[in-house]
């Protein structure tokens, strides 16, 4: 699997009703450590088994990061059943990503 964009369309569908745990990314273009973590994501979501990772652009879905209360970006947030479980905010290495969300899976 790689990471797919999602919508504020699409945000319930893809994420709340997902059967499957699912990681979002908030990022924007014009973000530089949203464009540092955003391969280490595409790799992870090769790696990692059990876990859906998704990329929503705030600038052009305003409405998902004002509901879970997005204030920076990169923000990673963790569904699992339809509510958010974990939240990391700010760029990390492939090594502290990977750890972070593997202990939020459990």
């Amino acid at each position: 699997m790689s990471t797919r964009p999602v919508t504020d369309q699409s945000f319930h569908t893809d994420v709340i009703s997902s059967g499957t745990p699912v990681l979002v990314d908030f990022w924007a273009e014009w973000c530089g450590p949203c464009r540092t973590i955003g391969p280490i994501l595409e790799e992870l979501s090769t790696e990692m088994d059990g876990v859906q990772i998704v990329k929503i652009n705030i600038d052009e879905n305003p409405d998902a990061p004002t509901r879970y209360n997005v204030r920076g970006i990169p923000t990673m947030i963790l569904f699992k059943d339809g509510a958010p479980v974990a939240t990391k905010v700010g760029a990390a290495p492939k090594s502290q990503i990977k750890t972070w969300l593997e202990g939020a899976l459990v």
